[in-house]
C-alpha cells in the first residue's frame, strides 16, 4: 500500500465515540474531538495512572535522548530512566512507592508522544488504561460536554527505518474497555474495539495481556509484575488529565 494523507472520511464524522491508531490518529482526532484518550497499556498509561495515584504529576516526553534530560531539568522534574535501571522508570512497578508531590518526567515515544500531539490539536487529553477505565470514561464525558470523544490506542514504534508502527493487542483492548462504558453512537472502529475488549474479558484480561506479544516480552525481560498491574481493571479512580503540560489527577 502506498503512503497517503488522511482524508475527511478518516475523521469518523457523525459518531460520538471514535477510534484511530498511533501518532497519526492522535494528530487527527486531537483537532476534531473534544476529548482524546491516549491508551498505552504496556506501559506509559499504566505508569501514569500509578504515578498520579501516588500523588505525583507527570511530564510526558516524546524522547529518550538528551532532549529528555534538558526538558526534565527545565521543569524541575525527576527524569525516569531505562527500565532496567534504578527507580523510577517507565515500569509501573517501579512507581508504586513514588513519593507524593513528585514531578516525574516520563519519556515514551508512544504514549507520551501521542499526548503531546493530541493536545496540539486543542482537545482535552486523558491517559487511559485498563486500571482507570470507568474514571476516564466519566471524566471524558464531563469534559466533552456532548462533543465527540476520540480513543487512540498507541501501538508500538519499532526502531526500524521509518519507525513503522505495530498495532498492539493490549492497547486495542484498553481502548475497547473505555469505549464499552461510554454512551452514544460508536464508529465501526470504536465498536470493534469494544467487542474485542468483551472477548478479552471473557477469556480473562490477565491471561490475554500475558499471552500477547508485548506481555511475553515484558515477562522475558523480568517485568511480569507490570502485566499484573496493567490487567487490574478499575483498580484506580484516577483520570490523569494533561493540563499545563503535566498529567495530573
Amino acid at each position: 500500500m502506498t503512503a497517503r494523507r488522511p482524508r475527511r472520511e478518516h475523521a469518523q464524522d457523525g459518531y460520538d465515540v471514535r477510534c484511530e491508531w498511533g501518532r497519526e490518529g492522535a494528530a487527527l482526532l486531537g483537532g476534531l474531538c473534544a476529548v482524546v484518550v491516549v491508551v498505552d497499556v504496556l506501559s506509559f498509561s499504566t505508569a501514569v495512572d500509578v504515578a498520579v495515584g501516588r500523588g505525583a504529576t507527570v511530564l510526558p516526553l516524546p524522547w529518550h535522548d538528551e532532549r529528555a534530560a534538558a526538558a526534565a531539568a527545565d521543569a524541575g522534574a525527576l527524569l525516569a530512566g531505562p527500565r532496567h535501571g534504578p527507580d523510577p522508570t517507565l515500569s509501573p512497578s517501579s512507581l508504586t512507592a513514588l513519593a507524593a508531590g513528585t514531578r516525574l518526567a516520563l519519556p515514551s515515544p508512544n504514549g507520551a508522544a501521542l499526548c503531546v500531539l493530541a493536545a496540539g490539536g486543542g482537545a482535552h487529553v486523558l491517559a487511559g488504561c485498563l486500571r482507570n477505565t470507568a474514571a476516564v470514561a466519566r471524566t471524558a464525558q464531563y469534559l466533552a460536554s456532548g462533543g465527540p470523544i476520540g480513543l487512540v490506542p498507541a501501538g508500538e514504534r519499532w526502531e526500524l527505518p521509518g519507525e513503522p508502527m505495530r498495532p498492539a493487542l493490549e492497547d486495542a483492548v484498553g481502548a475497547g474497555a473505555i469505549a464499552a462504558v461510554l454512551p452514544g453512537a460508536f464508529s465501526p472502529e470504536a465498536e470493534v474495539a469494544a467487542q474485542g475488549f468483551a472477548a478479552a474479558r471473557t477469556r480473562g484480561l490477565r491471561g490475554v495481556l500475558g499471552a500477547s506479544a508485548s506481555g511475553r516480552e515484558l515477562a522475558a525481560d523480568g517485568f511480569a509484575a507490570d502485566v499484573d498491574l496493567a490487567a487490574s481493571q478499575d483498580a484506580s479512580e484516577i483520570a490523569p488529565r494533561l493540563r499545563g503540560g503535566m498529567l495530573r489527577a
